[in-house]
């Protein structure tokens, strides 16, 4: 069975600033800033992950409802593809 795995689709500059990164596209010359969860979710990123992955890792780190969680986590992915700053596909 197929599943939609989200991965990275831009190389991106990054500094730490408290527990919140703040990254840098050198080739399009956009600044993003990621709060705390965004920046967990940035980092899990690095390697394909699935939705599932991505939501049990963030309710071992988070005190949240998984619902709630599965909901924030959803809208967070979606603005992410939208910026063409992750991209899903099945695997």
């Amino acid at each position: 069975m197929q599943q939609l795995v989200y991965e990275r689709a831009r190389d991106l500059m990054e500094a730490e600033l408290g527990d919140e990164l703040v990254a840098l596209d050198p080739a399009g010359g956009e600044c993003f800033g990621f709060n705390a969860v965004a920046s967990t979710v940035w980092r899990l990123l690095e390697c394909p992950s699935s939705l599932s992955f991505l939501k049990q890792s963030l309710l071992l780190e988070y005190d949240v409802d998984p619902a709630q969680c599965e909901a924030e986590l959803n809208d967070l992915l979606a603005d992410l593809v939208s910026r063409g700053l992750v991209r899903s596909r099945l695997a």
